[in-house]
């Protein structure tokens, strides 16, 4: 039995969400148990309990907090004093850089799947893809659809996950994701 923990070594949610993201990515939502997340933090699992209720409590703060993140991402952008254009260029950019960036963010956004966290997972991706949507239909300088948009967003999610986990970060795919988004902004502009 290992000591107790010093007070500066206070568990927090924030360590919690660190340790159950790095699992959850490794080896599966199904996989872990709030037990896991406990060993491999040092704590013992009824210090979890007092942050979440359980393993699907502890999921769903997981994809709010990396959801919040990409929106927080996405307003800076709209808020730079850029033209339409440029603006709309780096929120496409933007979404990809996220991605690569934040790997494990955004496989627990958007690519486990899993019954058991489903439902708690339908707000989030709801509400930022519509901040996303809102903010591409503003930019675009002719009327788009919201299926165009939708096709926007899979091009983009399609670049981000064939390079997710084959890459070490965006610098390294930097110059392939701009030429994708210009490929997109050649079919959503008058200029043909």
């Amino acid at each position: 039995m290992s000591p107790r923990k010093s007070v500066q070594q206070e568990l927090t949610r924030e360590m919690i969400m660190d340790a159950a993201r790095d699992l959850f990515i490794d080896k599966g939502y199904q996989h872990i148990s709030m037990r896991q997340i406990a060993k491999k933090l040092g704590y013992s699992h009824g210090a979890i309990y007092y942050h979440f209720q359980n393993k699907a409590e502890l999921f769903y703060a997981l994809v709010e907090d990396h959801f919040n993140m990409l929106e927080l991402e996405l307003k800076m952008i709209m808020e730079e004093p850029l033209d339409p254009k440029e603006k709309l260029r780096r929120i496409l950019l933007g979404f990809i850089r996220f991605g690569l960036t934040h790997q494990s963010h955004y496989e627990i956004m958007f690519l486990i799947k899993d019954e058991e966290v489903r439902n708690f997972i339908n707000q989030e991706p709801s509400k930022t893809y519509e901040v996303f949507a809102n903010s591409v239909q503003s930019l675009c300088d002719k009327s788009v659809t919201i299926q165009e948009i939708w096709s926007i967003f899979l091009s983009l999610h399609g670049f981000v996950t064939h390079y997710l986990r084959h890459i070490v970060d965006y610098e390294d795919v930097k110059e392939m994701a701009k030429l994708h988004v210009e490929f997109i902004l050649k079919n959503f502009s008058n200029e043909k």
